[in-house]
């Protein structure tokens, strides 16, 4: 299925990292951003 993927599995771990790391930044930032906009009004 993913044929992109190295076999290596230490950079598939590093990968995996970096998604997560991207992924829960993106929910961190929009709930701040959710919360912002609360406090604004």
């Amino acid at each position: 299925m993913l044929g992109f993927l190295p076999d290596d599995p230490v950079i598939l771990a590093i990968v995996v990292i970096l998604l997560s790391l991207v992924f829960f930044s993106y929910l961190l930032l929009r709930k701040t951003i959710l919360e912002f906009r609360e406090g604004m009004q």
